[in-house]
């Protein structure tokens, strides 16, 4: 396969969880240059580059939704977009004749089936793992008895109803529920990947351990079994799909798996097996361009756990780094993982670095044996015990990095500059 173009595409709403997730998956290919844009701020303002990041009143519900919308496509030269909630993909999937740039999602016959669960359910309703829907009003009603609504995702709006008070108060809230059968088992959620000729090419079960926000904070990868084949293979020969997918199972009171829901849409947790090797971001894209793609995937037990993290923008602007070795750089003979990442990007970004030490072995082994290169700097200065840091600082436009409190307060009381200890290196990094 070869690709000699590099292809624009647009994450949109881009700071989302799968937003994340398809900007992690392709950032680094050579294959494309990556944009986002979203209609609220939120964490992408702290993920891309300015002149790669878009915010403004983008929702699917103005009247001028696709004019403003096909407007930037065209500014920015967009080939394909990558829609990161069910609400615009189906939106966007109903109007792909209108955009200037390709949607990376199933048909929109697919999308409106797959939105909304009363449809999905109909469509299902003679195959075995189709959850039952229940009538209203039912006599005899089993309970408990769960409720979700039609149009919905990420379990937002569902409850259970334990008896037929709790039934009457719920649909007296909102009559349009649908009541299922109540499934009290395991929860699944499976990552599938089908190509532009309806070929079904991969099946990923994973658990869903640690459920937030209806994401999966904690995930572990599942060997396929025949029902879950079954299952995968049911759902793409029923509807039509294309590129990534998935769809999420529960088990019922006799063990059997039962369809939830499905999207034609990457999942945020499709970055477990994208760490096996099936990159789905960048699949889905070769098949938008009706490429025969081949997975290649590393066969070994995986688990993904999420966690809250922090990135920062500082308003800081400097020329040169002057840089300690010793507890800051390294570590021992352990290399800093977070700071020598801080040098390398300064060296991309064309800042030269001055490493100011007083190291009290032969510096040159020392590097050796750290792997470290002294060309990662633009002057390397070993000073002795008696020497004084401050004396061999230039101060326009620099900042110091030392884990020593008193030569930071020395070099800060003096110069005025901003000083770092190695903690807040994440703060300075992009």
């Amino acid at each position: 396969m070869t690709i000699s173009a590099k292809y624009r595409v647009l994450i949109f709403p881009a700071g989302s969880e799968i937003g994340l997730e398809i900007y992690n998956s392709l950032k680094y290919s050579h294959h494309v240059e990556v944009f986002g844009a979203s209609g609220k701020n939120d964490h992408a303002a702290y993920v891309y580059d300015e002149d790669h990041y878009i915010e403004g009143d983008f929702y699917v519900d103005r009247p001028d939704f696709t004019e403003r919308f096909n407007l930037m496509l065209c500014r920015l030269g967009i080939h394909y977009i990558y829609p990161t909630h069910d609400t615009i993909c189906c939106f966007l999937a109903e109007h792909q004749a209108e955009l200037s740039a390709q949607v990376l999602t199933s048909c929109s016959s697919t999308n409106r089936i797959a939105r909304h669960k009363r449809q999905t359910y109909d469509l299902f309703k003679t195959h075995d793992f189709c959850p039952q829907i229940l009538p209203t009003p039912c006599r005899n009603m089993a309970f408990p008895v769960f409720l979700k609504p039609d149009d919905g995702q990420g379990g937002k709006g569902t409850m259970i109803a334990h008896d037929a008070q709790d039934l009457n108060f719920y649909l007296g809230k909102n009559p349009e529920l649908l009541i299922s059968e109540f499934l009290p088992g395991a929860e699944l959620s499976v990552d599938c990947f089908t190509d532009f000729n309806g070929k079904l090419l991969f099946i990923g079960p994973r658990t869903r351990e640690r459920v937030q926000m209806g994401i999966s904070f904690r995930s572990t990868a599942l060997a396929v079994t025949n029902e879950i084949r079954h299952i995968a293979q049911s759902i793409n020969d029923t509807v039509s799909l294309n590129g990534a997918w998935f769809f999420q199972v529960k088990q019922c009171t006799q063990g059997k798996f039962k369809l939830l829901e499905f999207a034609p849409r990457q999942s945020s947790t499709m970055g477990l097996y994208r760490h096996t090797g099936v990159n789905f971001a960048l699949l889905s894209l070769f098949n938008a361009m009706r490429i025969t793609v081949e997975l290649l995937q590393n066969q070994y037990a995986v688990q993904l756990d999420r966690c809250l993290y922090n990135r920062f923008k500082a308003n800081l602007a400097f020329k040169r780094v002057y840089i300690d070795l010793d507890e800051t750089l390294i570590v021992g003979r352990h290399v800093h993982e977070q700071v020598i990442a801080f040098v390398y990007q300064c060296r991309n970004r064309k800042i030269p670095v001055v490493l100011l030490t007083k190291h009290r072995y032969n510096l040159a082994e020392t590097l050796r044996d750290c792997g470290i290169s002294e060309y990662l700097f633009e002057r390397v200065i070993q000073l002795n015990e008696a020497q004084d840091k401050c004396d061999f600082i230039d101060p326009a436009g620099a900042i110091f990095i030392d884990n020593y409190w008193f030569d930071r307060r020395a070099v800060k009381q003096k110069f005025g500059i901003p000083v770092f200890d190695v903690d807040t290196i994440e703060a300075l990094l992009h």
